[in-house]
Formats: structure tokens, C-alpha cells, sequence
């Protein structure tokens, strides 16, 4: 007969279903399915832990968040935020749907090259961009959008000695009410510096100004914020009409729309305060709309979202490896996925759940990755059932930034699958072996 397991003995307190003076219990409730395929056929065979995409739900929230914004106004153009998750397959799904590409390092604007999107059809942010890649951009048609003075100054050395003229927008900080002010990017508005800018483009007549841009923050739970965003960035054109007779092409709102996913530390769940995308088009549109702008030159609208694009579309499925008691007496319950994949958990809350009906039994635990480091939490206090050793959990609302800033740290970066419109699952990057990870290193030849 096989030695069963010991725990000492505790006072616990265990939740059991019933009400009681503080209202009813909330356990987390099983996720079997995802697409209509079982989760346990999927780690079966992927193996665990996994990543899952839904093709079907980014295309329906793709569609959801154009019809907000082009319903209320008469040209907008999405481009998809390469850094939010540049898998490939995520990328073509976004540019079939007719995404343009948003990228702020060389690697990704080659990256959108390679997808098939056209040199015109790419935005290019970021704080660095080294003259050959400016020069790349310049010769592609695409749209360089200029977040300081010494990539201003670059830009017109650059425009010197090439046949095309260099098309660009600037990047404006501004002061939208939202704490902390993002300011470290771009040139500010109310200090005057994206004045000195558009008045160093305009006099030099070596480029083309055709927009201007802010992104006011990550995670955006106002939609006011961009409302005051839209009316100083429209105050800037209708000036750069009144002094130059010049008209900008768009004004790009960039992206920070909150996904549904709660923040550490909120008190409500972010599926109830999250701001959809109606408030936040109906936000930016009022403004443009009761700006100084004539109907027959209202700017194109251009939008960068990513997180709220992508994150209701990801899961992420695996085994629970452990079962211990920490020194207080709470649970902790080990898992094979740590903050090395889901990076998020170091600032959502994220939503887990067992796989199966478990227990109508919850105690109050933590939850652990695998990793050999003590910030490897991915729940510090959860209500959650009893799970024991192989037993399978899934964690929702993963697809945004995970896959883009996941860590080769301690384990293998597992298998990330797509299951597309028809119910069939892809592979669309391979797990990590021992052989790829050495095929980038090279050894001296006294130590071979």
C-alpha cells in the first residue's frame, strides 16, 4: 500500500458555499473549454504549460473596437502594436482585418516588413531609431514619428543627401489630468517644446509633416483623459493652419485602452470598470468633432491599440506541481508556469481557474510559479479549491504583452498554439529546446 501524504495539523478556515454575515462565497469556477475544445486534450497534447489564441475572438474585438470609432467618424485606420504581441500569426490576423503596423524598434519594423505590410503602411514610435533604420523608414515611404530633437536634427542631415523627403508626425506629451503624466516621450505641449518642433519641420521645408501623435499612458481607466488629449492635439493643427496654411493628414490617439484584466490592488473587478470601446471613440470623437477643423479637412484618425485588442483572446493552461503549507498555515500551491511567461502577474490580479469541479470547498492561498526566485507569485491571496498534484488550472486575459516579454529564465518558453475559426488548433511558435538555446552560443577553443 503507497505511504500517504502527512500534513500537520491547523486551524484553517475553509469556505464552504454557505452565506454568512459578510455576504456569499465566490470561488473560481471551472474552465473546461476553450473554442469548444477541452483544455485537458489540449495540455494532452501540447504538452504544459501552454498558451492558446483565439482567431475567432480577435477578429470579433477587432471589429467590435473599428465599428466604435467608424461609426462615429468618417476615416479611421487601426494599426496593430507590434511590442503588445509580434507572434506572426497574431500579426496577419490583425493586417487581414486591415490593420495597419505600429513599431518602435528596427527588429519589428522589419518584422511588419516580412508580415507583407507595405513601407506607407507603417508607423514608426519609439525613442531610438538608428540612422540606418530612419533612412530604411525614409526610403519606405513610412511614417516616422519624431520623439525628440536629436532624431529631429538626424532626420534633417538624413534629408539632406536623399531623393525622398522624410513623411513624419511628431510625438506630443501633454498634461490630460491622469497621474503620473507620461512626459518622457515626445515633445511636451504645455511648455511650448512642440511648438519649437513643428516650427523646426515647417521653416526647414525638408519634410513632410503629415500628423501628430500622443499616447498618454498605459492601462487607461479614464476615457476623459484622451477626450483633453484629442482638443490640444487638434489646437496644434488648426495653429499649424492659421500660421503655416498647412493641413495635417491625421492625428494619431495612439493606445493604453485597458483591457478587462483588474489591477493588484483594485477594489473593483476591471470587467466592471474598464471604460468599452464606445466611451473611449465617443471621447475622442466629440473632441475632433467640436474642434476648429472644417468638415471637408477632418484629419484621418489613427489608433494603436493593443492590449485591448488581444488580451480576452489569450489563455494560458498547465499542471499544478505542489501542494504546501507556509509558515503562517496558508496554502501554496506550486504551478508550472511562472512570472518568467506571464510577466503580467508582477501587476494584474490575473483570473485562475481549475480546469475540473474540484471541491465547493475554497481556502484562502498562494499561488507559486516554479521558479527558484521568490517573486515568482503569480496569486498572493486567492480564494481557491483544493487542488492536488496534476490537477490543471487555466489563467484568462494573457494575450497582450506576454508573448513579447516572457524570459528564457529557469524553464523552456512552452508552446503557443492558435485555434482558428473552424475549431482546428495550430502551432504557431514551437517550445524551446536545450538545442536551441545553445545554437546562438559559441565556446572558446581552450574550454571545447
Amino acid at each position: 500500500m503507497a505511504k500517504k501524504p502527512f500534513e500537520r495539523p491547523i486551524i484553517q478556515k475553509i469556505n464552504a458555499g454557505i452565506p454568512s454575515k459578510y455576504g456569499m462565497i465566490t470561488r473560481p469556477e471551472p474552465i473546461e473549454e476553450i473554442e469548444g475544445i477541452s483544455i485537458e486534450s489540449l495540455i494532452e497534447k501540447f504538452e504544459s504549460p501552454v498558451f492558446v489564441l483565439s482567431e475567432r475572438i480577435l477578429r470579433k474585438t477587432y471589429k467590435e473596437a473599428h465599428r466604435a470609432f467608424s461609426s462615429r467618424y468618417p476615416e479611421v485606420q487601426f494599426a496593430w502594436s507590434y511590442k503588445t504581441n509580434y507572434l506572426n500569426a497574431v500579426c496577419k490576423i490583425f493586417h487581414q482585418e486591415g490593420s495597419w503596423a505600429e513599431v518602435v524598434s528596427g527588429f519589428e519594423y522589419d518584422k511588419a516588413l516580412a508580415n507583407g505590410v507595405p513601407g506607407s503602411q507603417i508607423i514608426f514610435n519609439g525613442p531610438y531609431k538608428s540612422r540606418d533604420e530612419l533612412k530604411k523608414a525614409v526610403i519606405n515611404d513610412s511614417l516616422i514619428h519624431i520623439d525628440h530633437f536629436d532624431e529631429l536634427y538626424e532626420l534633417l542631415d538624413l534629408a539632406e543627401t536623399m531623393e525622398k523627403r522624410p513623411k513624419v508626425a511628431i510625438r506630443v506629451n501633454m498634461d490630460t489630468g491622469v497621474y503620473p503624466q507620461w512626459d518622457r516621450f515626445g515633445f511636451n505641449y504645455e511648455n511650448g517644446e512642440a511648438w519649437d518642433a513643428l516650427n523646426r519641420i515647417m521653416v526647414s521645408k525638408k519634410m513632410d509633416l503629415l500628423g501628430l501623435h500622443t499616447h498618454i499612458g498605459t492601462y487607461m481607466m479614464t476615457s476623459q483623459a484622451y477626450e483633453k488629449a484629442a482638443l490640444k492635439l487638434s489646437d496644434l493643427a488648426i495653429g499649424l493652419q492659421r500660421k503655416y496654411k498647412h493641413t495635417i493628414k491625421y492625428i494619431d490617439m495612439g493606445g493604453g485602452f485597458a483591457s478587462k484584466n483588474t489591477l493588484k490592488g483594485a477594489y473593483y473587478p476591471g470587467t466592471d470598470t474598464t471604460p468599452s470601446f464606445d466611451d473611449f471613440a465617443e471621447a475622442i470623437v466629440s473632441a475632433l468633432m467640436k474642434s476648429e477643423f472644417k468638415p471637408d479637412q477632418l484629419p484621418i484618425l489613427i489608433l494603436e491599440t493593443g492590449r485591448a485588442l488581444i488580451d480576452d483572446a489569450g489563455w494560458l493552461a498547465g499542471t499544478v506541481v505542489a501542494n504546501k503549507r507556509m509558515a503562517d498555515g496558508r496554502r501554496a500551491i506550486i504551478i508550472d508556469a511562472g512570472v518568467n511567461l506571464l510577466f503580467t502577474a508582477f501587476w494584474y490580479a490575473h483570473d485562475i481557474r481549475p480546469v475540473k469541479h474540484f471541491s465547493e470547498q475554497t481556502e484562502d492561498a498562494t499561488i507559486y510559479g516554479p521558479l527558484c526566485m521568490n517573486i515568482d507569485v503569480i496569486r498572493d491571496h486567492i480564494q481557491f479549491p483544493l487542488l492536488k498534484k496534476g490537477d490543471h488550472y487555466v489563467i484568462r486575459r494573457v494575450g497582450a504583452y506576454n508573448n513579447t516579454q516572457w524570459l528564457q529564465f529557469i524553464t523552456f518558453r512552452p508552446n503557443v498554439i492558435l485555434i482558428d475559426m473552424d475549431g482546428k488548433s495550430h502551432v504557431i511558435r514551437e517550445k524551446e529546446t536545450l538545442e536551441i538555446l545553445n545554437s546562438s552560443e559559441k565556446l572558446p577553443d581552450h574550454l571545447i
